[in-house]
């Protein structure tokens, strides 16, 4: 059977954390930065967990 291979996209949006949490950007970072608030704009540059429904998905996805 032939390995599998790492989902790119899914590499590059999502993240462990330090304790294998999995960790994702906000969305709506490059679009119309200028009219967002200042606080919003803060926000941007942190991460966020993923929903649980979602998990088991982007494990799959990402397993190497």
């Amino acid at each position: 059977m032939p390995k599998l291979k790492t989902h790119k996209g899914a590499a590059a949006r999502f993240r462990y954390s330090g304790t294998g949490k999995l960790r994702r950007m906000y969305h709506g970072r490059n679009n119309f930065r200028r009219k967002k608030r200042g606080p919003t704009k803060v926000l941007f540059g942190r991460t966020v967990g993923v929903a649980k429904p979602d998990q088991s998905r982007i494990d799959r996805l990402l397993s190497n």
